[in-house]
């Protein structure tokens, strides 16, 4: 029977483990989709990728059309009669190609600039799910300092009884009453920590920074700890952005390429010629219309030359550019895997320590209805507590803090 009620004990604890950490992922995850609909730094890089697509019908345009119209002040003779005034047109084409190239190319920056969308959307989901832990972690500790406060009164009434039987001094009272305003200072203190961190995390959802924000009234630390998937860093946007700059600058040289070709164009020019008088021939003052074709050539490259050098150069820095993320990123997440074992070790210590604390609180309280109670000693007992359970809170933010860099690194 007793077996049953354990068994049945351990599955109530397990279901309210797994519903406050149901609620507490339902909270975030509703504050995140209003972060990521509403903050400015994203809209802005979006923005600046919708600009970069745009430019792609920019560059699908040819150059532009010359038309030249010109007056003879002398006009010539000419055997059909004087040529009066010129009009020409002409237009340059590019290789075969070159227009495609330029789109690719600005394609290429368009598709770099779209990872910097996703990395701000990242850097966003982590820095409000900070701000949140934050957040809890002003409220936990006003919530335990508030206990702390309540239990401070009452050693304080069971002081000034004591005086009454000469089993206290008033020093004891003293001592209970200073560090219980020690403790509404530091409860003081922390609303107003807790007021602009939730100042902070409105402006991260771009809103006003009174908003009142519904906090998780427990946060715990899971039994188990969550696969982390460390080959998905090979595939970070940070990363995969240098691949994507790494093929602009292959675009890059393919248009340069197309840009060293020659360029070729054709053109008309239209003379108006007046009558001879007194003359009569076949032609006479008949205009003169001349289709022409031209061909650019690049007979002087030094500057395709150079761009191509230019090129290579830029290859070479982003690979190592990218391995230079690469190690820094990897840094990070083994500091975030290790620091949150050593955080679960703490917590863990806390919890042993605050069970023990608190027997020791109860072999007090039980000296005093023997009438012995040193109230020195209750003061020592609740400060250590108090000091467990602060730690305890910091041990549960720390863990969070660390999967969020996780979980911006691996997910």
């Amino acid at each position: 029977m007793k077996n049953n009620n354990l068994y049945k004990k351990a599955i109530l604890t397990s279901g309210a483990i797994f519903l406050s950490l149901f609620v507490n992922a339902q909270q975030l995850t509703k504050l995140i989709d209003e972060a990521l609909a509403n903050n400015p730094e994203v809209q802005k890089f979006e923005l600046k990728y919708k600009i970069a697509s745009e430019k792609v019908h920019e560059v699908n345009t040819l150059p532009n059309t010359e038309i030249g119209v010109g007056y003879f002040v002398s006009e010539p003779e000419t055997r059909t009669g004087a040529q009066r005034f010129k009009v020409s047109a002409k237009q340059m084409l590019p290789w075969f190609g070159t227009i495609t190239a330029r789109e690719n190319y600005v394609s290429s920056l368009a598709n770099a600039q779209y990872e910097d969308i996703t990395i701000a959307k990242r850097k966003l989901i982590a820095s409000v799910t900070k701000s949140y832990y934050n957040l809890y972690t002003y409220k936990a500790k006003q919530e335990v300092l508030s206990k702390n406060i309540v239990l401070l009164k009452t050693y304080e009434i069971l002081a000034l009884t004591s005086i009454e039987v000469g089993k206290a001094s008033a020093v004891d009272v003293l001592r209970l009453q200073i560090r219980k305003n020690e403790l509404k200072q530091l409860s003081q203190v922390l609303k107003q920590q807790y007021l602009a961190e939730q100042t902070t995390f409105n402006k991260l959802l771009n809103r006003d920074k009174k908003v009142v924000i519904d906090i998780s009234n427990e946060l715990i630390i899971p039994v188990k700890t969550e696969l982390i998937h460390t080959e998905n860093l090979e595939v970070h946007p940070e990363l995969t952005k240098y691949d994507k700059l790494y093929q602009s600058v292959k675009q890059s040289e393919l248009l340069n390429q197309k840009e060293s070709s020659p360029m070729f164009g054709f053109g008309l020019d239209y003379i108006a010629v007046s009558e001879r008088p007194n003359l009569n021939f076949n032609d006479n003052g008949k205009d003169i219309l001349m289709p022409m074709v031209s061909l650019s050539i690049p007979i002087f490259n030094k500057k395709h030359k150079s761009k191509t050098k230019q090129n290579e150069l830029k290859q070479q820095e982003i690979i190592f550019q990218k391995q230079e993320r690469l190690n820094t990123l990897e840094t990070l997440l083994d500091k975030a895997i290790n620091k949150r074992i050593s955080t679960r070790i703490s917590y863990n210590t806390q919890t042993k320590n605050l069970k023990q604390a608190k027997n020791a609180e109860n072999i007090l309280m039980r000296s005093y209805e023997t009438g012995t109670i040193d109230f020195k000693d209750v003061l020592d007992i609740q400060e250590l507590q108090l000091k467990f359970q602060i730690n305890q809170i910091e041990s549960i933010k720390n863990y969070y803090l660390q999967t969020t860099i996780i979980n911006y690194l691996t997910k």
